[in-house]
């Protein structure tokens, strides 16, 4: 992992937000909302919280007596996260999901949507994650599967690849898609302790109303961004229309809809 893969700042947060988060991230966090409903808690912790993309379908979906904490490394993302929802059940805080600022045994779930791709120390984590939950709580979180099973994705980084051949800005693949060996999530979780480790491989389909939405939302709302930008801030509008393009070729010019694909783990605090 690039030291810039974890930076999402300036307007990155509402690009991602905006294009992404309905394109491939909404799916996914309907899908652990109602996991987590399915399990009897008070309170809630959510890692990595993005934008609040989770957060929110946690708030539509769990009963009214269950709190809510749900904290980002970023707080660039963690401001852009609060401001668009206003819940008394919801506290936000910076934390470090490799340092978490919690008591042991404090929350009965821990939720994590595409997080464990960016820890820099992926088992530390899941160890936190592991201490702050009581005896017999859940940790559920999901990890992109290969690149390959994720059509848009894809598309976009063969693209840039091509357009830009020494140097070529790999992101997509090495980061977000680089942690999708389902043996490697499974030992990580049982070197952290969690027993009981379920992984479902879940696909999706992934819409958007012109070929142009997830250009601008992989090219300009991800960290994907400042590899471009390396080659020349002029050369952004180029790979995101060259993206676009592309997505257009294989899908239409209009409505397109792609293929995406994810594991999602459920695991237990003996």
């Amino acid at each position: 992992m690039n030291d810039s893969d974890r930076t999402f700042a300036g307007s990155i947060p509402a690009i991602y937000e905006h294009y992404l988060g309905p394109l491939i991230f909404e799916p996914y966090a309907t899908d652990l909302a109602d996991r987590v409903t399915q399990i009897t808690h008070r309170h809630v912790l959510e890692t990595a919280a993005g934008t609040g993309i989770v957060t929110r379908a946690l708030v539509r979906t769990l009963a009214a007596g269950v709190d809510i904490t749900a904290t980002d490394l970023n707080q660039p993302m963690l401001d852009f996260a609060a401001a668009q929802t206003d819940d008394g059940r919801v506290t936000w805080r910076q934390a470090d999901a490799l340092h978490l600022p919690f008591d042991d045994g404090s929350f009965d779930v821990v939720v994590c949507q595409f997080g464990a791709m960016f820890f820099p120390d992926r088992v530390a984590a899941y160890a936190e994650a592991r201490r702050v939950l009581r005896p017999a709580g859940k940790f559920i979180f999901n990890a992109w599967d290969r690149i390959e099973e994720n059509e848009f994705a894809a598309i976009v980084t063969q693209t840039v690849a091509v357009l830009f051949p020494v140097n070529p800005p790999l992101f997509l693949a090495r980061t977000p898609h680089g942690y999708h060996n389902v043996r490697q999530i499974r030992d990580d979780m049982a070197t952290a302790g969690f027993v009981d480790v379920a992984v479902e491989t879940v696909e999706r389909r992934s819409r958007a109303a012109s070929p142009r939405q997830p250009a601008v939302g992989f090219c300009q709302g991800t960290p994907l961004r400042s590899e471009i930008e390396a080659h020349g801030a002029e050369r952004l509008g180029q790979a995101t229309d060259a993206a676009a393009a592309a997505i257009a070729a294989r899908f239409g010019a209009g409505l397109v809809e792609g293929k995406i694909q994810a594991h999602v783990i459920t695991a237990q605090r003996t």
